[in-house]
């Protein structure tokens, strides 16, 4: 059934005019709101979902909810819910076959599972609108219910895809088939980038690019002092010496040589603050490259005197990068798997992480740490993803596909190194060689290699790319910018709808 997520206000939109880099942004949405609020004459907005927590789209709700209240803007979040774990078996294959993977076939039992879900929450959430709300339904786990909603209630409606491939095959043209029914019931449709535009016709869709919260807490600036108790807390870092904070609810965990999760502060230390860290930090999805880069990393730690004297012919020390590749290490993060329910993958995704993990030699196993990061606290998760992009070198997003990659803009929101792959999501956000580094194929670790070896001995270029990246950020990604955008998107859907029905 539907939960109503309850959204705290969080921080005023004074607080980030009072940062000098956060204030114009500020200022142009507040001056823009002004007008555009006004054209949606008092309605409510219902942001619908799947899921609470865990992925971009979790985490981005509740900021764009409180942004849009603090407008004067009523807003509401509700996240479909069932215990039929069919329904989300369902979807998460829908949602590889949209990014072009999977058996391209539905039957009339996947029809079912899925509309009688969706039945059941649209009878929920219909109890609760008012005439002229506006529905906005994020992904395709949700669809049929706004479909539904819409044409029993007469509402204008929003599909929100953070989804897409660039290009189709079978496993897409399955998917947007099985979709297919419910577009028409939609004024218009969202995507991230022009490529992933599916069902709508350009006059209905509209590109909006996901955005973070520059002073949330996975992504406000911390301290020296700050960061190393956010890693002791968390349990990252051996107890060197007394810190402010108490330790966090959970600690996050390390897959341990036994196979099995121990605390993650355990011997031998991770290496956090002393050595150089290759960090990437993803939901367990097979479509995140984990895999590859675990092997590329085992390549570099295999062969390091091949990648010392590459690096001496970019005219780096070959001495000092052969003891960087000795010391390195890699950080493969995720949440607890347990704690997503509509990624029933992430279990199995991490299972066979482990049995590669556990299949390496005990010399490179040493230097890779599989980290299960909690979810029972959102701000201690996020204060814990905070602290390991900024405790590395570098921060890889892998992607074989990637709807948009929010770490990546996080990442480069800290001045971090990032090592993207050419998934079309990242590259909306990342230039090569002038934000970061791209890879053309992440699932090559021989590429994967090499690019990060480059990186890895090349601490001139990650600092410009580093700078680079901060100022893409701040211009193109961050919240007041996407608020602005939904803002007039709103205004023009309320127009359109209401024309249609004269």
């Amino acid at each position: 059934m539907i939960q109503i997520v309850d959204v705290e206000p969080g921080l005023p939109l004074d607080e980030y005019e009072a940062q000098a880099a956060l204030a114009r942004p500020v200022q142009e949405l507040r001056a823009e709101a002004a007008n555009l609020v006004r054209g949606l004459d008092g309605r409510r907005v219902w942001m619908v979902n799947s899921t609470p927590q865990g992925g971009g789209v979790a985490e981005m709700l509740p900021k764009v909810v409180s942004v849009l209240r603090e407008l004067g803007v009523p807003c509401e979040w509700a996240v479909l819910g069932t215990s039929e774990a069919r329904f989300f078996d369902l979807t998460k294959r829908l949602h590889n076959l949209i990014h072009g993977v999977g058996g391209p076939h539905f039957d009339a039992a996947d029809r079912e599972v899925y509309e009688a879900v969706n039945r059941e929450n649209a009878d929920d959430l219909g109890a609760r609108l008012a005439p002229g709300d506006l529905l906005v339904v994020h992904d395709p786990q949700p669809m049929a219910m706004g479909a539904m909603l819409a044409r029993e209630h007469d509402l204008p409606a929003v599909w929100r895809c953070h989804i897409g491939l660039d290009g189709e095959n079978a496993a897409t043209r399955a998917a947007w088939r099985f979709l297919s029914p419910y577009a028409p019931a939609y004024d218009h449709a969202v995507f991230s980038a022009i490529e992933y535009v599916k069902l709508f016709p350009a006059h209905r869709a509209a590109i909006v690019r996901p955005a973070l919260d520059p002073l949330s807490d996975k992504n406000r600036y911390l301290s020296a002092v700050r960061l190393t108790g956010v890693l002791s807390n968390a349990g990252l870092v051996p107890d060197h010496e007394p810190v402010l904070t108490p330790d966090f609810a959970r600690g996050v965990e390390r897959l341990d040589p036994s196979g099995e999760f121990v605390p993650a502060a355990g011997s031998p230390p991770i290496g956090l603050l002393f050595r150089p860290v290759v960090t990437q930090i993803s939901r367990w999805d097979r479509l995140k490259g984990f895999l590859p880069l675990l092997h590329a990393f085992a390549r570099l730690k295999r062969e390091p005197e091949r990648f010392a004297e590459a690096a001496a012919a970019r005219s780096a020390s070959r001495e000092g990068h052969r003891r960087r590749l000795e010391i390195v290490r890699l950080l493969l993060a995720g949440p607890d798997p347990a704690s997503i329910q509509d990624d029933p993958e992430g279990q199995e995704v991490l299972a066979e992480l482990r049995a590669a993990y556990l299949a390496l030699p005990a010399a490179v196993q040493r230097d890779v740490a599989l980290l299960s990061l909690p979810m029972e606290s959102r701000r201690e998760n996020a204060l814990i993803v905070n602290a390991l992009q900024r405790a590395s070198t570098v921060v890889v997003q892998n992607s074989i596909e990637e709807g948009f990659g929010l770490t990546v803009s996080e990442a480069m929101w800290k001045r971090a190194a990032v090592l993207g792959s050419s998934a079309c999501g990242i590259r909306q956000q990342m230039r090569d060689r002038v934000d970061g580094r791209l890879v053309a194929d992440p699932e090559d670790d021989v590429e994967v290699a090499a690019t990060l070896d480059e990186v890895l001995s090349s601490p001139a270029e990650r600092a410009i790319w580093g700078r680079n990246a901060e100022r893409r950020v701040l211009d193109e990604f961050l919240i007041f910018t996407q608020v602005a955008e939904w803002l007039r998107l709103l205004v023009r859907v309320v127009e359109e709808h209401a024309a249609r029905r004269r």
